[in-house]
């Protein structure tokens, strides 16, 4: 499939058909009795010619593709929103469908999503080439940029023709910000520069070692280059290899194994290099353009401009001990034991926090699994005499438990050997809630029991969540943010991701039920159980009501005046980032609109 892309954009631009060059208004729809304006989109008459599509494609340099879903390989034809074409290929399918759960073999696709139920689902890899394959919510065409120009060139076109548009660097995507149906992408995991210097020169009052990151630089990738320094050093990114350092986790804020010791990613930006809605190139930092520079950090992915580079603090190196804990099935068949347990657990990890550990684990039914705790600058002797009340706790109530630990001389070596890779190609639902060190302090096993509505939220739905769960406090070493991150991340102890499995072939109505069960069983589970928490935009339910207080909190109101101030016209689309209440996606997931 991989060699067919140009000669499909060949064959789909004299398929393509459009009216006058101007930039159009907005297309007037209406929807369950509202009137709306709307992107443009395929079919309508204002969708660029099949010329301005080749005209495009010519200044990008042939780096126009038409998006064909990554499953279609395994389907006889692709019907298309510009036509239908064969596409069923025994190999390819094959490939795919061994590859579908890895990562980084969908992170190097065009356009492709790790996590899929944003999609659509509707081109899954098959055992039968009959099947139906459509574009589900995918965007029609992609840019797969090779310079900052290719870039420039999709956001002018997307603004001329008042197309969605949106930016899409690895696909590490919860929420689907990296997808969007009928829309034009761009694609910036080519940009992989990385350039270090010891004594950064730049704006502010910082002059210890920094690093410049092109906008497609993945964690593992960067870490690994950090580590081969002279002397080797280290930088703040998440725990999951193929995140894009310099865009949505920026952009989110950004939380990883040394957040304990220098707080966010975010906190540590220096400088952005950026392309803003109205295609200019701009830098932002403490003295050129400081609100966008405050903005950028932490304000929300794809939401101010499109980050081309970045310049993040370094810092030295130091040992590491990593420590695993697990109470599973295997352990004990008991319920009951199995969630004390989890109580006993839970129950300290402000002492953990406070100590300056991080945590990464998982509750499953019957399955907690912590891998691992990780002390930075510590020894294992130093963080098993942090973890030994919840031993002991253990020992006492008869709890069967299992652990390892092991010391390291880097974080880097710890995070090669346990931190375990992910799995993409889901068609998960997920949302997300932080709780404070007050939350745990005053209702540790309401959480749990939360956890428990979690996991199981509903009686037709037993056993079909799971929680992953992040201890960390970003207040522990910078009490004061520096970003536009939300202040109650400054106060964390226990961030919990999850999830509810959405089967095969559900109905639009069985999407929207489960969405209510993410967003008020299971979400209003935990927000009741940790009432002084916030939410974590790149983690977090984007359909839960008072998004913009859940993300941002007191921030959010000059997030907005920015937003507006760089891209009053909506150019750039996420869902649930600052200036989108005016925006909705309506006719079943697909249009995005302007409310009247």
């Amino acid at each position: 499939m991989a060699c067919s892309w140009l000669f499909l954009g060949a064959t789909f631009l004299v398929l393509t058909s459009g009216a006058a060059l101007s930039p159009p208004s907005l297309v007037e729809r209406t929807w369950n009795g509202n009137k709306y304006g709307c992107k443009c989109y395929v079919g309508d008459e204002c969708w660029p010619k099949a010329s301005s599509w080749s005209a495009l494609n010519s200044t990008v340099n042939g780096n126009l593709l038409v998006n064909v879903p990554p499953g279609a390989s395994c389907h006889n034809t692709f019907e298309g929103p510009l036509g239908a074409i064969p596409t069923y290929d025994a190999g390819a399918c094959a490939d795919t469908s061994a590859m579908w759960s890895n990562e980084s073999w969908s992170v190097d696709k065009p356009a492709a999503a790790l996590w899929t139920y944003s999609t659509n689902d509707t081109c899954r890899p098959t055992n039968d080439p009959a099947e139906p394959c459509t574009l589900g919510f995918y965007g029609v065409y992609v840019i797969r940029a090779q310079s900052r120009d290719h870039i420039k060139a999709g956001i002018d076109f997307a603004r001329e023709n008042n197309l969605r548009l949106i930016i899409r660097n690895t696909g590490h995507d919860f929420s689907g910000r990296s997808t969007g149906w009928g829309s034009l992408i761009i694609n910036t995991h080519n940009f992989q520069d990385v350039e270090f210097t010891t004594k950064y020169d730049g704006p502010g009052d910082y002059d210890g070692g920094a690093l410049t990151i092109g906008a497609g630089v993945q964690a593992r990738a960067l870490l690994t280059q950090a580590h081969a320094q002279n002397p080797p050093v280290t930088l703040i990114t998440g725990e999951c290899p193929t995140v894009g350092v310099a865009g949505g986790l920026v952009q989110g804020g950004g939380h990883g194994p040394l957040t304990p010791l220098y707080g966010l990613v975010a906190d540590s930006a220096l400088s952005f290099d950026v392309l803003t809605a109205d295609g200019k190139y701009v830098t932002a930092n403490s003295e050129e353009n400081p609100d966008l520079f405050w903005a950028l950090k932490g304000g929300g992915p794809s939401t101010f401009a499109v980050v081309l580079s970045v310049t993040l603090k370094t810092f030295p190196v130091q040992k590491a001990a990593g420590v695993i804990v697990n109470i599973n099935s295997t352990l004990t068949n008991d319920t009951d034991v199995f969630w004390d347990g989890v109580k006993s657990f839970h129950r300290y990890t402000n002492r953990f926090v406070e100590a300056g550990l991080y945590a990464y684990f998982e509750v499953r039914p019957q399955n907690l699994h912590i891998q691992p705790f990780v002390g930075v600058g510590k020894t294992c002797a130093e963080v098993e005499a942090i973890l030994q009340p919840m031993f002991d706790e253990f020992k006492a109530k008869a709890i069967p438990y299992d652990t390892t630990s092991k010391d390291f001389d880097s974080l880097y070596d710890l995070y090669i050997d346990l931190f375990e890779d992910e799995v993409s190609g889901n068609p998960d639902l997920l949302g997300g809630w932080l709780f404070t060190h007050q939350d745990v302090a005053e209702n540790s096993d309401g959480i749990v029991e939360a956890f428990k509505t979690v996991l199981s939220p509903r009686d037709d739905l037993k056993d079909q969540g799971f929680v992953i769960g992040h201890l960390w406090d970003a207040g522990l070493n910078m009490p004061v943010p520096n970003s536009a991150t939300n202040p109650k991340l400054r106060e964390a102890t226990d961030f919990a991701i999850f999830s509810l499995t959405v089967p095969d072939g559900v109905t639009w109505a069985q999407r929207e039920d489960l969405q209510d069960v993410v967003t008020y069983i299971q979400e209003g589970a935990l927000q009741d159980a940790g009432p002084n928490g916030c939410a974590y935009v790149s983690e977090g339910n984007p359909y839960q009501p008072d998004w913009q207080d859940h993300f941002w909190g007191p921030q959010y109101p000059k997030l907005l005046q920015i937003r507006k101030k760089w891209d009053p016209n909506g150019v750039f689309y996420a869902i649930s980032t600052p200036g989108t209440e005016d925006w909705e996606v309506i006719e079943y997931g697909t249009r995005l609109c302007r409310k009247y």
